[in-house]
């Protein structure tokens, strides 16, 4: 995996031996975004049926799949790979092949997904297009392409002239970080904005769409993304223009109904009041940046309710965010 903490300063590629070293990557955020973690999770658990001893396969499978899942609770997609890897397994004459070769589907059918995602969603970037983005949901985030900068990237190949501004997300700056490394790899045209900075800019016009991804999509369309994802919903919508979310398949949670039944993780008080970058030696140096001996609270994402999202950018096209037109892509 790339070690995404460490970006944009320092690419380094972290092998992960054993599925405690890859549920600690998914806890500490060395591997994040919904598809990310979803790959990450699906290899965990093989990983798992390859340290099992031969006489007692399945308590320790069971066990390593009750820490994988305690990893992160938001992101629905870790459990639908969890729970697609244990069940392939379960249905295989060999369990640890069979965990293998799910995980290595899984992953291949991603790819064509985000990039399918992609290719729909470019159709709504036209030339001379600002797009506004929020957290990271590129190829860092998933096994390739992105959710909401697939678009980006499909468009920006296909010839188009698109500028995206970056909210730089706190307080882990994923777009800052991590998205605008992506944008200037590949190219694209950009600029990092604060994320108070977001209304500013579409009150002048300079905002004509946003796009971000997900990480849980209940059945009514309400979606959870990071943290700071519905302000910029409810100023998008104040000022009419159009807030697509973009995610596949796996990250709609039939079995939540609304944006109420989603957990929302609170993550460390320390990423909010440290931050992380490279001193004068260009080695990675964490420092206080608030007022010593404040707390702070730390909700790692928000839900946004389905009626201010314009639509759902998916592999199978894009949909309104109600129930009927989720409803429809499961058939």
């Amino acid at each position: 995996m790339i070690e995404q903490n460490l970006l944009p300063f320092e690419f380094r590629i972290f092998e992960s031996k054993n599925y405690h070293q890859t549920c600690e990557a998914i806890k500490s955020m060395l591997v994040r975004g919904a598809i990310a973690l979803e790959a990450a999770a699906g290899s965990a658990l093989a990983q798992a049926f390859l340290e099992a001893p031969a006489d007692d396969v399945w308590s320790f499978v069971d066990q390593a799949k009750k820490e994988i899942e305690a990893t992160r609770p938001t992101a629905v997609n870790l459990f639908y790979a969890v729970k697609r890897v244990y069940d392939s397994a379960k249905q295989s004459n060999d369990p640890v092949t069979g965990a293998q070769a799910e995980v290595q589907k899984m992953m291949e059918e991603s790819v064509l997904a985000t990039k399918t995602i992609g290719e729909y969603g470019a159709e709504l970037l036209k030339d001379g297009m600002n797009i506004e983005t929020h957290c990271n949901a590129g190829w860092l985030g998933c096994v390739d392409w992105g959710t909401a900068l697939s678009p980006m990237y499909v468009a920006h190949r296909g010839g188009k002239k698109i500028f995206v501004y970056a909210d730089e997300t706190r307080p882990r700056g994923q777009g800052a970080r991590l998205t605008a490394w992506e944008l200037q790899n590949e190219g694209v045209p950009h600029m990092i904005i604060p994320d108070n900075a977001g209304a500013h800019l579409m009150s002048q016009g300079k905002i004509d769409l946003m796009i971000v991804g997900a990480d849980r999509i209940a059945t009514n369309g309400d979606t959870a993304n990071k943290i700071g994802t519905l302000e910029k919903a409810i100023a998008a919508k104040y000022y009419n223009i159009p807030f697509y979310v973009a995610a596949p398949l796996n990250t709609f949670d039939l079995n939540c109904t609304s944006g109420k039944d989603i957990k929302i993780e609170e993550r460390s008080e320390d990423e909010v009041l440290y931050q992380t970058g490279p001193n004068e030696k260009g080695e990675l140096t964490k420092v206080m940046v608030c007022s010593p001996g404040s707390h702070a609270f730390n909700p790692g994402f928000d839900v946004t309710p389905a009626e201010l999202i314009a639509g759902i950018i998916t592999e199978k096209g894009i949909i309104k965010a109600d129930a009927e037109e989720i409803k429809k892509l499961f058939l």
